[in-house]
């Protein structure tokens, strides 16, 4: 049996311009630095993604492409409206749809849709007080580890195991 990674990455902290659309809120410079902290965990923690969904907003995009550069990865990227609209069962989902060669996936979104779709995957053999954490939210910049065992097509609640949350400070 195939044992999959799923990284769900929460956007680093954004700026909150007056009338600016939601969609086009770019990064503040605390999130930028977080992004710097964000890349090297994942590169000491070993994730390595054979593709990253990452949402279409500004803070997203610029989120990966920092943690990218500060991690050294250049795995395919796609740019999804589908991550920044999504809930947690639409998230779900989608996560059902990736390719079956994709051995670790990360995706880049948004809350609590990060954090709420972490604890509903989240099933036996899970760290519980990562568990614990997810259901009540996370900062920004934080990120949960799960694997499943299976196909992506088999990704459902109380599915995977939920191994650690890694906040950014």
């Amino acid at each position: 049996m195939t044992t999959r990674r799923l990284v769900l990455l929460r956007h680093a902290k954004a700026e909150h311009p007056d009338g600016m659309p939601d969609h086009d809120r770019p990064l503040a410079l605390a999130g930028r630095r977080q992004c710097g902290r964000v890349g090297a965990a994942l590169a000491a923690e070993g994730v390595t993604p054979d593709l990253v969904w990452c949402s279409s907003s500004v803070r997203t995009r610029q989120t990966w492409d920092l943690v990218r550069q500060a991690a050294g990865l250049e795995p395919p990227v796609r740019y999804l409206d589908d991550v920044y609209e999504a809930g947690v069962r639409s998230l779900i989902a989608l996560l059902a749809t990736a390719p079956d060669e994709v051995g670790t996936l990360v995706v880049v979104g948004h809350e609590p849709t990060m954090s709420h779709a972490a604890a509903t995957i989240a099933g036996p053999g899970s760290d519980e007080g990562a568990v614990a954490r997810v259901q009540v939210g996370v900062p920004t910049a934080s990120w949960s580890w799960l694997e499943l065992d299976g196909p992506w097509a088999g990704v459902a609640p109380r599915t995977g195991r939920l191994l650690r949350l890694v906040t950014p400070d």
